[in-house]
């Protein structure tokens, strides 16, 4: 599976990759608990020690600077051949956390084909010794270490983590109030009915599922569902489904499964309350209401693969997590008694370019700072056959500010930028201009900035050897 930046207005999409071979923290606030773990610079910090960890899987931790007052948590959930760094590096929860002060959790797992269990009869039941178990012990572990709001806890996933997702919110929905699944299957689709953890059963393949071979009545799906936490009767959690029609690893059908399912467990009409179509491939569905955090709303993408574009920002805006942290009330300032008499600042100068006329009263509009003393830009590629996705980091070398920043560079073999996020990009022929976002124009001496996109090539994906940012040669790391 690959892993790729998503985000309306930052990253525009992430995909969900191929299942593979195998299976085809800064401490910050007064408000938190003295005994969290700090993160380092908000880094991602593996966490050991969380629970009895039935599943055997590993822990990851991402904490913003700057967290809300009681924060949400969102569980982040990898793909087959995937891992929490590889989530962590090439989706966009991590600068979506940055932005609205909510905890991030990654889980990963070392399973041969890096699967979640979605198969076994432990991962099946709610506390039943498998994955799920592990993965509600690290939602337990932040709450008990950090003030965070207990009644917003989100999950989402791609492939092998959104089926994870989907069982999750079967499983737990007294944990979790909602979830967002890219390109997965109903709850228990996958079961393969094995028995203990650790056998290969346990991240077992089942073709009927995966094929779209497994075809029930709604109140079969739900009563599965149900199943796996018997006797539950309280509030359970909205579900938003996204799913490509040409999906070649997980069938379509399975996106038409999972409606049944969830509008049974849910309650809610199988006729959707409102219907849209955004963009040329996309239609979105809600049902039970037409707001923004309907019960369940539906993503079909058409002509979409299994490797989809995932809507990062789409899914924390679902959840309602995209609410920016409190900021302090400033104390009121008095009121003079006196007003001071203003001074009038001269208007500047203008000095007239050679050849040009100066238009009398105005000034200028400043550009982008030159980078003067040298810039540098590292630059990694997780690629496929026909696609890949590259993350920059543009460093200024130099002892000057930079306030606005353009950076440019050709492709050596024709690639094309298809998405970006943290910039704004352009393409003519091989050559790409990338310029920053609203929040991240500012580049301090020494300071740096992340940005990226995925593109597609023709079989040779020679990476740029050469970059400029406003004009100045930068060094390629």
């Amino acid at each position: 599976m690959r892993t790729l930046r998503s985000g309306a207005g930052r990253r525009t999409a992430v995909r969900a990759g191929l299942l593979g071979t195998a299976l085809a923290l800064a401490l910050t606030g007064a408000a938190q608990l003295a005994t969290a773990p700090p993160a380092q610079a908000a880094s991602l910090v593996e966490v050991s020690g969380f629970g009895s960890n039935p599943g055997g899987l590993r822990m990851s931790l991402f904490v913003p600077d700057r967290l809300a007052a009681n924060p949400g948590v969102l569980v982040v959930v990898h793909y087959c051949t995937g891992s929490a760094q590889a989530m962590y590096n090439g989706s966009q929860f991590d600068e979506l956390a940055s932005q609205h002060g909510f905890i991030a959790v990654y889980p990963s797992t070392n399973r041969p084909g890096s699967c979640f269990d979605v198969s076994s009869t432990a991962a099946m039941t709610r506390d039943g010794g498998s994955d799920p178990q592990s993965i509600v012990q690290m939602v337990r572990y932040v709450q008990q270490r950090y003030t965070t709001d207990t009644s917003r806890v989100f999950v989402t996933g791609v492939s092998s983590g959104a089926m994870t997702t989907q069982l999750l919110l079967a499983e737990y929905p007294d944990v979790f109030a909602a979830g967002s699944a890219f390109a997965g299957v109903p709850a228990t689709c996958f079961s393969t009915g094995g028995s203990a953890p650790g056998t290969s059963a346990q991240a077992g393949w089942n073709s009927d599922c995966a094929q779209g071979r497994r075809i029930l009545t709604a109140q079969q799906w739900g009563d599965l569902a149900r199943a796996t936490y018997p006797g539950y009767t309280g509030t359970r959690p909205r579900v938003q489904l996204w799913h490509g029609t040409n999906d070649e690893t997980l069938s379509f059908q399975n996106f038409t499964e999972a409606v049944k399912q969830w509008t049974n467990v849910l309650g809610v009409s199988a006729t959707p309350a409102s219907t849209e179509t955004i963009g040329s491939d996309r239609t979105r569905a809600r049902y039970g209401g037409t707001g923004t955090q309907a019960p369940l709303e539906t993503n079909r993408l058409q002509g979409t693969s299994h490797n989809l574009p995932v809507d990062a920002a789409a899914a924390v805006a679902f959840f309602g997590l995209d609410q920016a942290a409190p900021t302090p009330t400033p104390s009121a300032t008095p009121t003079p008694s006196v007003t001071p008499t203003p001074t009038v600042t001269p208007s500047p100068t203008v000095t007239p370019t050679p050849g040009t006329t100066p238009t009398p009263g105005t000034t200028p509009t400043p550009g982008p700072t030159p980078a003067v003393g040298g810039c540098a830009v590292t630059y990694a590629v997780n690629q496929w056959n026909t696609g890949f996705t590259a993350n920059l980091t543009v460093r200024n070398t130099s002892s000057t500010p930079v306030d606005g920043w353009t950076l440019r560079w050709s492709f050596p073999s024709g690639q094309q930028v298809t998405q970006a996020w943290s910039s704004t990009v352009s393409q003519t022929g091989s050559q790409v201009t990338a310029t920053n976002a609203p929040w991240n124009g500012s580049l301090p001496p020494g300071g740096s900035v992340q940005i990226g996109f995925n593109g597609s090539h023709t079989g040779t994906n020679t990476a740029p050897t050469a970059f400029t940012l406003n004009g100045v040669t930068c060094a390629v790391a």
